[in-house]
């Protein structure tokens, strides 16, 4: 084309139905990433059985994974500094199939373990760098169509990983939820290395922060397995636990200091600078936690309360993607028309009053009822989800694009796993008081108790099972409607917080630097 945009190398930039191609390639390579966040919960209990281990040992397979990814992400900025964004992306691809194959292949739990470390080392520059490079592909004045792919794929895999990993579990067997990521892996390394090859820029060999990278991980691990572990150890009431928190803080504050005196630091906390970045992470941080909350509250609420199975619940959440998929282009084309922190005020506000309407929630509701809201949902999230990224990569500097991404994702996913700990535990302690309230209102005088208990054989056992099943699933309904209010409350102030952040004054530029 005579018109072509040319890249800074003097190379002809990608253009309609290749850049397209990239784009599509780099989004679904995120999509994976992901996927296996949620994929891998509902499999517990067939990895547990299949490697001769408890329950509470297979939550491992979820904890390294996670722990993992959010080191790595923090990471992203440097390695692509160091090495290229394209290299990068294309070895983690790489390195995230090999080690989904192994995962699959594991016959221990140890061995999973270690691979799923791996696996969530390669997913996390992977998160942060395909948003950078579809930011680099796409012409500035396309910008939020690059946004809203990325969102779309961020927004649906989360909702489709456990429908996935139920199906698969019902017809194959565990391991193919890691085999099924090794084609798909290879494919999009091979297409996005062939394509993007052009875009790399130059090097900046800063050195290695090694005291840095220690605090992080110390930090973030401590952290992560606090909030993993803490319901099942009764939280602060366990030694262990108080000691992580103790490790977390510490260490959090001396990586902070660290990072903020250091001339080459390993993750640029000085993006906190920007009014616009520091707001924007904040309504992120609520917003995409009780989105979180929601996510993890439903399948549990349909398999305890209503029956369902894992497949079915997770029918039910999936709901919530198909107006997701909708929005997401229809939010990127008006993100470059209106001011963006009206669409994230719309936007949480949706969510909001989408999630008090499900607050009403009754033991009788049938599948369509139960969907309904759910489906709505989906117009809210990417209401506000692409204009924020829109909003918080144009409130930095060009340079700081690679560190303001993957902060981003790292907040995204500190977000998820504080909101997946405070709704399970909140959710158990709530159905645990409804419960004793319920069974003073049934039973006020203790006349009912004494009659099943005088009632002769089986049949007082049977009266007192049927009783208390009967309390326990109102209990689980009311706990679950209080915390849908929470929620909903939540998203109502994530709206209103979006005034902190400043009018955009510009757009992100395609030449996104990847230096500090």
């Amino acid at each position: 084309m005579s018109n072509a945009r040319m890249l800074p190398n003097g190379q002809p930039a990608l253009e309609g139905g290749m850049m397209w191609l990239a784009a599509v390639m780099l989004a679904m390579a995120n999509f994976l990433a992901v996927l296996d966040m949620t994929i891998a919960n509902v499999t517990v209990p067939n990895i547990a059985g299949a490697l001769g281990v408890s329950s509470s040992q297979g939550t491992w397979v979820i904890t390294t994974y996670a722990v993992a990814e959010a080191i790595s992400v923090l990471l992203s900025g440097w390695l692509a500094a160091r090495f290229g964004a394209v290299r990068v992306f294309t070895l983690v691809v790489l390195v995230f199939g090999i080690f989904s194959l192994l995962c699959g292949l594991s016959t221990s739990l140890n061995m999973l373990l270690a691979m799923r470390l791996f696996q969530g080392m390669a997913g996390g520059p992977l998160l942060a760098l395909s948003l950078t490079l579809l930011m680099r592909i796409f012409p500035p004045n396309k910008h939020m169509q690059a946004m809203g792919l990325y969102a779309m794929t961020t927004l649906v895999a989360p909702v489709l990983g456990p429908v996935l990993g139920g199906w698969i579990c019902d017809h194959y067997s565990w391991p193919w939820v890691f085999f099924i990521n090794v084609p798909l892996a290879l494919l999009f390394s091979t297409v996005v290395w062939i394509l993007l090859r052009r875009y790399e820029e130059p090097l900046i060999k800063n050195p290695v922060d090694k005291v840095g990278f220690v605090l992080m991980v110390i930090w973030v691990g401590a952290l992560q397995i606090m909030l993993d572990e803490g319901k099942d150890l009764d939280w602060f009431g366990s030694e262990g636990i108080r000691i992580l928190a103790i490790v977390a803080v510490i260490g959090f504050f001396a990586f902070l200091i660290w990072e903020l005196t250091e001339e080459h630091p390993i993750v640029d906390v000085r993006v906190f600078r920007h009014r616009g970045f520091s707001s924007c992470m904040f309504v992120l941080c609520l917003a995409f936690g009780s989105f979180f909350g929601l996510n993890v509250l439903t399948p549990q609420w349909l398999q305890y309360n209503m029956s369902y199975t894992p497949v079915w619940a997770g029918l039910v959440a999936a709901t919530g993607g198909i107006l997701q998929i909708v929005f997401s282009p229809i939010t990127a084309n008006l993100s470059n028309r209106v001011d963006p922190r009206w669409l994230v005020f719309i936007g949480c506000f949706w969510l909001g009053g989408d999630t008090l309407w499900r607050s009403v929630a009754t033991s009788d509701m049938d599948f369509w009822r139960i969907c309904l809201p759910l489906f709505f949902m989906g117009v809210g999230m990417p209401m506000y989800y692409v204009p924020i990224m829109g909003l918080a990569m144009g409130s930095v500097e060009e340079r700081e694009t690679a560190s303001a991404s993957g902060l981003m994702n790292f907040v995204r996913t500190l977000a998820g796993a504080i909101a997946t700990s405070l709704v399970t535990t909140s959710w158990e302690d709530r159905s645990k008081i409804a419960h004793d309230q319920l069974a003073s209102i049934v039973d006020p005088t203790g006349q009912l108790a004494a009659q099943i208990a005088a009632a002769p054989g089986m049949a007082g056992q049977t009266a007192r099972e049927m009783l208390n099943n009967m309390v326990t699933s109102q209990s689980l309904l009311l706990a679950t409607n209080d915390l849908m209010i929470v929620i909903a409350i939540i998203f109502f102030i994530a709206a209103f917080s979006i005034a902190l952040a400043p009018k955009p004054t510009r757009t992100v530029d395609a030449a996104s630097s990847m230096g500090h």
